[in-house]
């Protein structure tokens, strides 16, 4: 946005509160990006140091509850953002959450703060607010008390967020993905007008600029208006998924809900219970006066559709996401974030095998560069063979691509059936599965020193389910990995150590362990 004469207006100093949350830790790089200055409040500073903005903010001390932290932490603010809530903070939330409210906004006031910006919950239209859920309650409460402050004040209130990471998002994921048919609640049938979270977000840092004149609620939501059965059924499309068979009941209550929602998603039920008792109300916008403050690019707000794309999209290229591996850095809002809970993200399991090896790190290295073709993958040569006809029964490509050349590999490079997606020469070997699989795989390898000088071998392979067939596949084939990945890495490391000894190359036909399956993705843990 710029002023009459064409310039951009100087930058705004923001305050974030809940900056370790799921819309905090999104919204922060994306005030920077508008040439804010940010300040960010935590009760454990530490919880931001992960984030891959840390170093480009102010981090202060404190708790929104607590006068005495937030009156230097809103010294000198222009914008203060509230994004706390006591969702999971036991019976009493309510109460929690309206004193740190009020604490807010009296420090804001006393502060000379010009503007509070509060992400609610969009609220039912004809529902007093008495006989809306403790949820949705607490947070029109919370809105309506920082618009009493006396603080120009933007109360954004949304239904569903779409994107990795949301709760609502990943409750919905668990459910469509793990259960191809499923009796459900009748509030499957209760219309939502969700809203990508790149959509909120962009109404977040819009509504820095309002001028002082406009204190009020906006309702923002996407330009689709769906039931929960449908946004299932959507994601399923979506997501490649069979269509899903859902049976609505009426005997599901609200506590009921929650316990099944916790049985199928690991969702915490602290958390799953209040989303659920909210689930019952329809949550449809009643304005779109947001777009008359904060200016809509082309093509939003975002389908439903292109919201499930994005939130999916990181899966469906096959990369190797921020949450799974410390090669990348999230480059979207709809992205993962390393800081998300444990559940966020969708299912990922794991095999991690580590050894010392008695050899450096250049003879582990030339192992791990020469796997696969002739040489073989270091683990029961027939398993691998078996895996390798089968895939091509089923139209696979099976083993028969080999390798492009019989020591180097490059990104790009066909390995059997597998891919080489990362390399890093000398340290890092990543392979994606290119086998056919019910989700997404990949194998990396790598040579490096520990702490006491030795040379260590480490090897992880991980596997994206997609849908219950992809579980499915991992509780088949998971007992017998240890006898595959676990033959695999002391195979190469012995191969590693061998080749120290003679000073020969480390090449040749890879040594068989005794035993062994089929391989296939190597998961230890659902995450």
């Amino acid at each position: 946005m710029t002023d009459a004469q064409g310039h951009e207006p100087p930058g705004l100093r923001c305050l974030v509160t809940g900056a370790s949350g799921y819309i905090g830790g999104r919204l922060v790089p994306e005030l920077l990006a508008a040439g804010h200055r940010v300040r960010c409040l935590a009760r454990t500073p530490a919880k931001l140091r992960d984030h891959p903005w840390a170093g480009e903010v102010e981090v202060v001390r404190g708790d929104v509850t607590d006068a005495g932290t937030l009156a230097p932490a809103l010294q000198d603010i222009d914008v203060a953002y509230y994004l706390v809530h006591a969702l999971s903070g036991g019976r009493d939330f309510e109460r929690t959450d309206r004193i740190a409210a009020r604490t807010f906004a009296e420090q804001a006031r006393a502060a000379g703060v010009r503007r509070i910006v509060y992400l609610g919950g969009l609220t039912p239209r004809g529902v007093p607010e008495r006989d809306l859920s403790p949820h949705l309650r607490s947070r029109a409460e919370v809105g309506r008390i920082l618009l009493e402050s006396g603080v120009p004040t933007t109360v954004l209130r949304a239904a569903v967020i779409i994107g990795s990471g949301s709760a609502s998002f990943e409750m919905l994921r668990y459910l469509t993905e793990r259960l191809p048919v499923m009796v459900t609640p009748s509030w499957v049938r209760t219309r939502i007008q969700p809203v990508a979270v790149r959509d909120v977000l962009r109404c977040l840092v819009g509504s820095a600029r309002m001028p002082a004149e406009v204190s009020r609620t906006f309702d923002i939501g996407g330009p689709d208006i769906l039931t929960y059965l449908g946004m299932m059924r959507r994601y399923a499309a979506v997501a490649g998924l069979p269509r899903r068979l859902i049976l609505p009941v009426p005997v599901l209550t609200p506590r009921l809900s929650s316990l099944w929602i916790g049985l199928v998603t690991p969702v915490p039920r602290s958390i799953a219970r209040p989303l659920a008792e909210s689930l019952k109300y329809e949550v449809v916008c009643d304005e779109h006066d947001i777009a008359a403050w904060v200016p809509e690019p082309t093509g939003t707000p975002l389908s439903f559709d292109t919201a499930l794309d994005l939130a999916l999209q990181r899966v469906r290229d096959a990369q190797v996401t921020t949450r799974w591996s410390s090669a990348s850095v999230p480059g979207a809002p709809s992205d993962p974030l390393p800081t998300d809970p444990d559940w966020a993200g969708g299912s990922l399991y794991t095999d991690v095998r580590e050894l010392t090896v008695d050899a450096s790190p250049r003879a582990l290295w030339r192992v791990v560069e020469g796997i696969g073709g002739e040489n073989g993958w270091y683990s029961f040569p027939l398993a691998w063979a078996v895996r390798g006809w089968f895939d091509r029964l089923i139209g696979g490509v099976g083993l028969r691509r080999g390798r492009r050349d019989a020591t180097r590999l490059r990104v790009g490079d066909s390995l059997d059936f597998w891919r080489v997606e990362e390399i890093e020469r000398g340290r890092l070997l990543r392979l994606r599965a290119e086998m056919r699989l019910p989700g997404l795989a990949w194998l990396e390898m790598s040579a490096e020193h520990d702490e006491d000088g030795r040379t260590r071998y480490h090897q992880r392979a991980l596997f994206h389910p997609r849908g219950l067939a992809g579980h499915a596949y991992w509780w088949g084939v998971s007992p017998f990995h240890a006898v595959v990945f676990g033959g695999m890495a002391r195979n190469i490391a012995l191969k590693a150590e061998a080749s120290e000894e003679t000073g020969r190359p480390a090449d040749g036909p890879a040594p068989a362990s005794h035993g062994g399956t089929p391989p296939g993705p190597a998961p230890a843990r659902d995450r």
